[in-house]
């Protein structure tokens, strides 16, 4: 797998998508996965969003942890991301004072549990679709 290029998720509708999809938290940030909609999915592409609630802190505070998150998602999410799939890295008070390499190290390591859950769902998905377009077929004559 080569480096993915990451695209910014901007609307409100895509943050949403992605809490109702995978979510797995570690020591520093949480991370929530989705896959991307067919519409907006371009091949070797992933998409990314941060953010941080008021209780990370001020302003200047909420900043400085969307920014320690995207320099560790360029450094992980690019090499280890799968391609049409949306990334919503949450911040967390602890953001702001973790060791880089341990929020190197607790994002690599809740990616990898997020994409076999993901994997699990769609397959889960693609069960559960082809029983139901038998039955519809076995029904249609």
């Amino acid at each position: 797998m080569g480096r993915l290029l990451a695209d910014h998720l901007r609307k409100r509708a895509d943050f949403l998508r992605a809490q109702k999809g995978v979510r797995r938290s570690s020591a520093g940030l949480t991370l929530e996965v989705c896959t991307t909609p067919e519409p907006v999915a371009k091949a070797g592409r992933i998409r990314v969003g941060f953010t941080a609630s008021r209780k990370v802190g001020n302003a200047v505070a909420r900043n400085r942890a969307k920014r320690r998150l995207r320099a560790v998602a360029q450094a992980i999410l690019s090499e280890q991301g799968i391609e049409c799939t949306d990334y919503v890295l949450v911040a967390r008070t602890v953001t702001l004072t973790r060791p880089y390499d341990a929020l190197l190290k607790d994002l690599a390591q809740i990616l990898t549990a997020a994409h076999v859950k993901l994997a699990a769902q769609a397959e889960a998905a693609k069960l559960a679709g082809d029983g139901d377009d038998a039955k519809r077929s076995d029904v249609r004559g």
